[in-house]
């Protein structure tokens, strides 16, 4: 798709600020399991996806960048947090293993299904990225279901640390879907269905796999909305202060 009007441009603009801050952020996130992981496989693991996460944040970006925005080193590492656009659920801390294992699984699945319904999107570039991400986040789609399951269905500890993670992150989750304001243009253009046709989707894959897992979604979660629209909880801004401190000594750092 050529955008032949602003607000195609700008609805765009909207949805990739959201995928790749929220990649950017996990990755970070996913990452500070590097040297702690519960078991030598676990370490290797979530550094690997930590990994692929800021590869995947940087191709988001430098589409950006295409349509007008700062390079990607700029727009990574210069922005406060009221200029970011990620859900609260990837700006927690890590947690304990439960927190970060469930976090991992109910947001790389909605990840995969992202990146799924954008394959055929109009907006060719996106689509041309959507199948190359979706391929790396099978294995951590996979990666995430195989260790809930057997955690889940392990001994009495484990369930219950499991479930007492799913309470937790499941209103957090639900703010990976917070409706943006360009909902309608990206639906009309054929760029992307929506957040609602994603978390319908989502709902039903996750529900199936927690099911299995012997776990319970928790009942009246109120969705925790704001990170889409600047607001965010007390973790980001240190994080990001941490993230920036080598590219403001020398911008010139590659990342």
């Amino acid at each position: 798709m050529d955008f032949f009007n602003d607000k195609h441009v700008e609805a765009a603009k909207d949805l990739l600020y959201k995928m790749a801050d929220d990649q950017l952020i996990i990755g970070h996130r996913n990452s500070e399991w590097t040297g702690l992981g519960p078991i030598l496989e676990e370490d290797i693991a979530f550094s690997s996806m930590a990994q692929d996460k800021l590869g995947q944040s940087e191709h988001l970006y430098n589409l950006l960048h295409e349509l007008g925005e700062a390079d990607a080193d700029t727009v990574a590492f210069t922005r406060n947090e009221k200029q970011f656009h990620c859900c609260h659920l990837v700006e927690l801390p890590i947690g304990e293993y439960d927190f970060s294992l469930i976090r991992h699984f109910l947001f790389d699945m909605a990840e995969a299904i992202r990146f799924e319904m954008l394959v055929d999107s109009s907006y060719e570039n996106l689509a041309r990225l959507a199948r190359k991400f979706k391929g790396e986040i099978k294995y951590h789609t996979m990666h995430a279901n195989t260790w809930v399951q057997q955690l889940a269905n392990g001994n009495e500890e484990s369930k219950t640390r499991m479930q007492s993670a799913l309470n937790m992150a499941w209103p957090l989750a639900l703010g990976i879907f917070e409706p943006g304001q360009h909902e309608t243009v990206l639906a009309e253009a054929n760029i992307f269905a929506g957040e609602a046709a994603l978390q319908e989707k989502w709902t039903a894959e996750i529900t199936a796999l927690i099911t299995k897992a012997g776990l319970t979604i928790p009942n009246d979660a109120t969705p925790v909305y704001g990170g889409r629209t600047g607001t965010h909880t007390p973790h980001l801004q240190p994080l990001l202060d941490e993230m920036t401190e080598v590219y403001s000594i020398d911008p010139s750092a590659d990342w």
